[in-house]
């Protein structure tokens, strides 16, 4: 008898641990879709980040770069995919934005947060054949011929409204040239293609090399890294602009899974190695636990709607 309810026990537990989903994830790999090109901003910040989640998650993650339609087409994906913590989707500030100027069909609202990784500001980046040395030599010429300098961007993104606000701020005109992701727009920037285009701190290395020119930083105040480029603001154009990463899964994943991998963000963003890959990379650590990101993504996309309104591109 006692044999018996020990074997009915142990059925009961197994069977638990199945329905939970929890006791059991994960057991085999994981997909982190990424929803731009290999080499780019996005895919430059999770590649280091993944051997950190790994390291806390217990499993093998695999990163699938799913590149299309300003990031929809990976978006789409990772929407589609089944809810059970096996599907994760490396997500910015982008999805409101291609939301709200109607490029993209999928929201915010269709995933479940899990954390944030990472917040890199956003600089103001000229071609080594432009003939500026400065913001105030470009701001003349943009004054002089208006709607002659070519802007790389992905249309609807953080690409394109990073230096839309700065048109806006100075009342100057751009010419908008699109590109899927940073890093064929830092093709086309470096072959001389276009004029300007949006970057962060990757491209300090070009910069020292003179492939590059840092004309302005979307920060409060300048910084350690880059000492000598001024911030927007301190030149008159009140534009303070970075794009935040994180992690999301589709909506419905299991309150217990998500828990799982919100509890392997935090240990892996506290990895010093992920710290200072970041770093190298002139972007900050910035943790939010699954709360704390569900109401920065509430309030980031009211933010983005209404910078869509005002730059006059919404269409939702």
């Amino acid at each position: 008898m006692r044999r018996l309810t020990f074997s009915v026990c142990c059925v009961a537990l197994a069977l638990l641990a199945v329905s939970s989903g929890f006791a059991a994830y994960p057991d085999r790999p994981v997909k982190l879709i990424v929803p731009w090109a290999a080499g780019g901003d996005t895919d430059s910040i999770f590649r280091p980040f993944v051997p950190q989640l790994q390291k806390h998650l217990g499993a093998t993650v695999v990163i699938a770069n799913v590149t299309g339609a300003s990031g929809t087409v990976g978006a789409r994906e990772a929407k589609g995919s089944p809810p059970d913590g096996y599907t994760l989707y490396a997500i910015h500030d982008y999805i409101h934005s291609t939301y709200y100027t109607g490029v993209a069909d999928v929201a915010y609202s269709d995933f479940e947060p899990v954390c944030t990784v990472s917040n890199t500001p956003s600089v103001l980046t000229a071609s080594p054949k432009t003939k500026w040395s400065s913001w105030q030599e470009l701001l003349g010429d943009a004054k002089a011929r208006p709607g002659q300098i070519s802007v790389g961007a992905t249309l609807g993104s953080t690409s394109h409204f990073f230096p839309a606000l700065i048109e806006k701020a100075a009342g100057i005109k751009f010419k908008y040239v699109s590109y899927e992701g940073l890093a064929p727009r830092m093709n086309a920037i470096l072959g001389g293609h276009i004029d300007l285009t949006d970057s962060n701190l990757t491209q300090k290395g070009k910069v020292d090399a003179g492939q590059l020119k840092f004309l302005a930083i979307g920060t409060e105040k300048r910084l350690p890294e880059v000492p000598s480029v001024p911030t927007l603001k301190e030149l008159g154009v009140n534009v303070v602009y970075a794009v935040t990463r994180g992690l999301v899964v589709p909506k419905g994943t299991p309150g217990d899974i998500v828990a799982k991998l919100e509890a392997a963000c935090a240990k892996a963003t506290a990895e010093p190695k992920f710290g200072e890959d970041m770093a190298k990379q002139g972007t900050f650590v910035r943790f939010m636990d699954r709360k704390a990101y569900a109401e920065f993504f509430k309030q980031n996309d009211e933010l983005n709607k209404t910078l869509a309104r005002d730059l006059g591109l919404l269409k939702r």
